[in-house]
């Protein structure tokens, strides 16, 4: 056996503790701001996160606001001084937004999180005076820990996300009751793996940041109808967070002035991130007390704003300190202090903006229930205007999955045919079948690479097979699909579509023993893949979606050749973000009317002239109902449009919409059906029979 010298055994030893210490994460070097005044102490202690409300009209009247466990809610002056108390349970977590509207008025709204009950509740400030307008405690069913306000830029709704102690992140949207008072439904559950304190909003970039205790900050997408796609920004042991982050800020200076703000508890620092580059990490900074006493040893809850009237440099920190001498309270730093130490700009005094929606907005008035397969299921929906009862209209649905579902006008199911990968349906009134007029109905099938053929029976609410055997299409995969009726011929035909572009047409014939098969009489190819396509069966012409192209026309006849012409480009037109989904037509009679096309890139609707230059007209989006618990409307991909009265709301027709992420809360996809006096309303079109002074 050889022996190993001591002096080898010394230098490993050297080695290995210069290489432990390369490794170890030691907290940087940090300058120190002093705070410019402190809060008394909390009441009861654990002092939380606090937030400054700003009175615009009465800049003497702003308060800060913090939480104070079971004393609820403690109000201060802009000296620290306490005013008085408001009851809120065991207030644990608040955030604020200005510009609420309430009762007629705009108020500083409130949000609450009250650990005795676990819920959430709900105050206005005015004048210096916080009262409370919750219309109940809304419960959150888990161990709350904070919440954070958000208004969205898509829509101007505000949300509160209210974080818990599993790791949950509950996404709530806020509405006012008839009673003028405050109240909330679930609209997602998102979910860290351990236990989040803190988060933060940002209405301009709509997105969201949370705290994870052990694990780091993560970004989201806050608004509910975009992708969650998390982020994480910093982490113990991978960044520069030593064991456990506590709050998180944000402040907003103006160009080149927009950082985030987090607290570090295991190392008493603050980390500075620069939002305008994707969130990099710029340094860190400690926290001394007023004139550079009794510094913050464990920094937790953070707010931060650059609208700070009467306050040092117009911008303020505010910092939880739970070990402050003399019991826990918040700390007031200048952000101008933060700038010099850092070396960072501080920007000017910003005032709370309300970011317009990119489009005019409407509200769905109902949804069919979801349809059964999960994933992207729904897709295409189709509707029978009932003459005799508009109230009694019939609405159907492809759910690609499994099959069609018939819907009546509340979105209830009346009937769901398991028959296959359904991709479009499409239906014609008064095809003759067995020496009656029928309700022809046609819907591509994805399973049997075929058209699935029905007749809708309108007294039993069922459709009722009719195909003559399996009507194959010869296609890779049917996929679009929309049906046309001659005018010239009184023919019926159908139109269906292949993911490379190829597009085929069928003749519709009755057999002699009651079934309908279909006959190829014409194939059109697009450069690329198309879906959505509509039939204008007066002016004889059939419209087709190239998804990442644009809007066509052609003849809808067998005769009509191959030639196409463009009607809207995808390039020509930033209101329009592929892909572009489905098409739908508003029919005002004489050949006048419109095209409604899904912008699936950034859910909207585009609206175009029927007769003339086929104008551009303007876009609509389909936003929350909150009031009704029936969520916006997203990625859709097929429509339907009718100018046909279906009942009460929906006298001058309505477009139905596939919503491809159904939320409030989240669910399977579904439909959603909205009025089409209310997308009149917002782009000054007309309504089908209207009298001249409705408009």
């Amino acid at each position: 056996m050889h022996r190993v010298s001591d002096s080898l055994v010394a230098k490993c030893a050297v080695l290995l503790a210069i290489s432990t210490a390369a490794f170890a994460q030691q907290p940087p070097a940090a300058p120190t701001v002093s705070a410019a005044f402190g809060t008394q102490a909390t009441a009861q202690g654990g002092a939380n996160r606090a937030v400054l409300v700003v009175d615009q009209s009465s800049p003497e009247s702003s308060r800060l606001v913090g939480t104070a466990e079971l004393e609820g809610l403690e109000i201060y002056d802009l000296n620290g001084r306490r005013l008085g108390k408001v009851g809120a349970g065991e207030a644990v977590g608040l955030d604020v937004r200005s510009g609420f509207l309430l009762g007629g008025r705009e108020v500083s709204l409130l949000a609450v999180v009250d650990a005795t009950t676990n819920s959430l509740r709900y105050y206005a400030a005015e004048a210096g005076n916080v009262r409370e307008v919750s219309a109940r405690s809304v419960p959150l069913g888990f161990a709350a820990e904070n919440v954070c306000l958000y208004r969205s830029g898509m829509d101007g709704a505000l949300y509160a996300f209210a974080v818990g102690d599993g790791g949950e992140i509950d996404q709530q949207m806020l509405f006012v009751t008839p009673d003028s008072k405050v109240d909330s439904r679930q609209v997602r559950r998102l979910h860290v793996p351990s236990p989040s304190e803190h988060c933060v909003a940002d209405d301009a970039e709509g997105q969201l940041y949370v705290s994870e205790q052990g694990v780091g900050i993560w970004r989201f997408n806050a608004d509910p109808e975009t992708d969650v796609l998390p982020t994480l920004i910093d982490a113990p042991r991978l960044g520069r967070i030593t064991e456990e982050v506590g709050g998180v800020a944000l402040y907003d200076g103006g160009e080149g002035a927009r950082w985030l703000v987090a607290s570090d508890a295991s190392s008493g620092r603050l980390f500075v991130y620069d939002r305008g580059k994707d969130d990099a990490y710029v340094g860190a900074l400690l926290v001394g007390g007023v004139d550079g006493r009794s510094a913050t040893t464990e920094p937790g809850g953070l707010f931060a704003t650059s609208n700070a009237p009467d306050l040092p440099g117009q911008g303020v920190l505010l910092v939880a300190d739970e070990n402050a001498a003399g019991g826990a309270n918040y700390k007031a730093v200048p952000f101008s202090s933060i700038a010099s130490a850092l070396q960072i700009a501080a920007g000017t005094p910003q005032q709370p903006t309300r970011a317009e929606p990119p489009f005019p907005v409407v509200r769905a008035r109902f949804e069919t229930t979801a349809v059964p397969s999960a994933g992207d299921a729904a897709d295409d929906p189709a509707i029978w205007a009932n003459p005799a009862d508009p109230a009694q209209s019939l609405i159907i649905g492809t759910d690609k999955k499994s099959g069609l579902h018939l819907y009546d006008m509340q979105g209830n199911v009346l009937q769901h045919l398991p028959d296959g990968k359904m991709n479009n349906v499409d239906l014609r009134n008064g095809f003759r079948l067995g020496g009656e007029s029928i309700v022809l109905v046609t819907a591509s099938d994805r399973t049997r690479k075929s058209i699935a053929i029905y007749r809708l029976d309108t007294v039993a609410k069922k459709l009722v097979n009719v195909a003559d055997g399996v009507q194959q299409t010869g296609l890779s995969d049917p996929y679009g699909q929309c049906m046309y009726r001659s005018q010239r011929s009184g023919k019926y035909y159908v139109f269906i579509s292949d993911p490379d572009g190829l597009v085929r047409q069928w003749e519709l014939s009755p057999t002699r023993s009651g079934k309908v098969r279909a006959r190829k009489v014409r194939e059109i190819k697009f450069g690329t893949q198309t879906e959505g396509c509509v039939a204008d069966d007066e002016t004889g012409t059939l419209y087709v979606a190239e998804e990442d192209v644009g809007l066509w026309r052609t003849s809808a006849e067998p005769s009509g050749g191959i030639a196409v012409r463009s009607i809207a480009a995808v390039a020509t037109n930033p209101k329009l973000k592929d892909d572009l989904e489905g098409v739908g037509l508003y029919d005002l009679g004489g050949g006048r009317g419109y095209f409604v096309v899904s912008s699936q890139g950034n859910n909207s609707y585009a609206v175009y002239r029927r007769e003339g230059d086929q104008a551009y007209l303007g876009s609509f989006s389909v936003v929350a109902n909150a009031a009704i618990g029936v969520d916006g409307v997203s990625e859709t991909d097929g429509l339907e449009v009718t100018s046909g009265n279906l009942g009460p709301g929906f006298e001058y027709g309505a477009v139905i919409a596939q919503d491809g992420r159904n939320v409030l809360p989240s669910q399977n996809q579904n439909f959603k059906v909205i009025s089409w006096s209310d997308i009149a309303a917002v782009l000054n079109l007309e309504k089908r029979g209207e009298r001249p002074h409705e408009r």
